[in-house]
């Protein structure tokens, strides 16, 4: 399939597939906002959990702290619920 025709989740998944990638990462790379990703990575997830692959979260994590127990693992939260610090990392995605 040429990448014209593939779907921004379908294009999404690929990149997912070939390396590790953040909102904003992939954001870059497909000319949307970090908040669009994070809704088809969301759609990704539930694809990726009906097949034979493994989707991925190494989730968010404090700067300060060292916090990374947060609640959703797909969204960037804002600040820490621990340190209350805004210095908190992006959570990255894969495919395997």
């Amino acid at each position: 399939m040429r990448e014209a025709d593939e779907t921004t989740r379908q294009r999404i998944l690929e990149a997912l597939r070939e390396e590790p990638a953040t909102p904003v990462e992939l954001a870059d790379r497909f000319d949307l906002t970090p908040a669009a990703v994070m809704g088809h990575v969301e759609h990704v997830s539930r694809s990726v959990a009906s097949s034979s692959e493994t989707f991925l979260v190494a989730p968010p994590t404090c700067r300060e702290c060292g916090f990374d127990r947060f609640d959703e693992l797909l969204n960037r939260p804002s600040r820490c619920p621990d340190c209350k610090s805004e210095s908190v990392t992006e959570p990255r995605y894969a495919i395997e």
